[in-house]
């Protein structure tokens, strides 16, 4: 082997050992960047920017469960940065998604830190981010899931008692028709027959009404309301059940003031509290209706002397469907939605309601409206009546007008007001 041959041999030689170190060069700096990776606790770039925009409370925690980054939001759940996740489930979570890899997700009940520290409903979703790093995305389902039940309840209950008019109408349409020959009972059969007809309308009307209300955002048709139109159509309207039930309506307060809103809406809102007092007072008692300006707010309150509700059905007398006596109100035909309509009728237009009860003494249901300015006064509308009223009266006076006679009583034009002793609490 010549001189030549044994240079190139040597190249070669040199070549191959050189690619082998290289290779291992490479391999050792790859295996000391995993060694790095596995053990480093650093979030990756980008992430906290990630976090920052997160409306959801968001953390990446380590290993030890340990807080290393965090949205805004994540700090109403007590995870702040350089803290250990406060929930033994969350720390669970995260483990098992770093041991197992890829992602997880638990529905799970957390406490606020920050006030109400109360419980909510939460989906938590895990992710790894690296071997020591995973991403905790937190998302608050309380009122969704609250939402959603409240609509399964209500087509729950709405069924239900849809179902006790619908059943009494098929029996008593089966009553007259087997009562056929005995008009008495027939006449009998068909007054029941109509009463629970008119529950269904009213059942069914309520039902309407409350699901618009809650399912529109703004009131369809806004104007200054007179609060002195609004309780005298609610006590005309109400007037012939007080009286069949003994029971006197009085209304007293101020006069003269407004609000902004829907005036048919109000109106059914006060005489939904109307009717409850009048069916829930016992005979030759009274209901107040009192109207005050209190600071920039109207307040419309309804007092009985009824039975009363308990502490207990105070704090659920506005869901819908709730009764806290079930016998008198299926009694009195109630359907139990008059105080929810009232609920979000009042809330629709700003304010709110309040109850104040004792049991055997009473209670008392206050609306709190915003006030607003009553509307200017009419000056430049001319009226031309009392010119034609003047014609007439030159034309009728003569030898041939008649006088009245002297023990005919003059007849008021001016709409009769309901006139009583004024309530404790009620009247001004």
């Amino acid at each position: 082997m010549n001189s030549s041959q044994l240079a190139l041999l040597a190249l070669l030689l040199g070549a191959l050992i050189g690619a082998a170190v290289s290779i291992l060069i490479v391999v050792a700096f790859r295996a000391r960047d995993r060694a790095v990776a596995r053990n480093s606790e650093a979030v990756p770039d980008g992430v906290s920017d990630v976090l920052a925009a997160m409306d959801d409370s968001a953390v990446v925690v380590d290993a030890s469960g340990t807080v290393r980054a965090s949205s805004a939001s994540g700090e109403a759940f007590g995870m702040a940065i350089g803290e250990v996740l406060p929930d033994d489930r969350l720390r669970e979570l995260a483990r098992s998604v770093r041991a197992g890899g890829g992602m997880g997700s638990a529905s799970l009940t957390l406490r606020r830190a920050a006030t109400p520290a109360e419980p909510r409903l939460v989906s938590a979703r895990a992710t790894v981010l690296s071997p020591r790093l995973v991403l905790l995305v937190i998302r608050d389902i309380t009122e969704r899931e609250r939402v959603e039940q409240m609509r399964r309840d209500f087509v729950a209950n709405t069924s239900h008692e849809l179902k006790t008019p619908v059943g009494a109408i098929s029996l008593l349409s089966e009553a007259i028709e087997s009562a056929a020959d005995d008009p008495a009972q027939v006449r009998i059969f068909a007054a029941r027959l109509n009463a629970e007809a008119a529950r269904l309308g009213s059942l069914t009307s309520r039902v309407m009404n409350l699901s618009r209300l809650q399912s529109a955002d703004e009131l369809a048709e806004v104007r200054d309301i007179s609060i002195d139109a609004v309780v005298t159509s609610a006590i005309e309207a109400h007037g012939l059940a007080a009286d069949s039930s003994g029971v006197t309506l009085v209304r007293g307060g101020a006069r003269g003031l407004y609000v902004r809103g829907d005036q048919q809406i109000l109106t059914e809102a006060v005489g939904n509290l109307v009717a409850n007092a009048i069916a829930y007072s016992p005979r030759a008692s009274s209901v107040g209706i009192g109207v005050k300006q209190v600071h920039n707010a109207v307040e419309i309150t309804v007092t009985d002397r009824g039975i009363g509700i308990s502490e207990e059905d105070q704090q659920r007398v506005f869901e819908r469907f709730y009764r806290s006596d079930q016998a008198r109100s299926r009694r009195t035909g109630g359907t139990g939605l008059g105080l929810a309509i009232v609920k979000h009728a009042v809330q629709r237009h700003g304010g709110e309601v309040r109850i104040w009860s004792k049991v055997g003494r009473g209670s008392t249901f206050t609306i709190q409206l915003p006030i607003a300015a009553a509307p200017a006064p009419l000056d430049n509308v001319k009226d031309a009546r009392p010119k034609r009223r003047a014609k007439k009266a030159k034309k009728a006076s003569g030898a041939d007008a008649m006088p009245a006679p002297a023990s005919s009583a003059p007849i008021s034009s001016a709409p009769a007001q309901i006139n009583a002793e004024p309530m404790n609490g009620v009247t001004e």
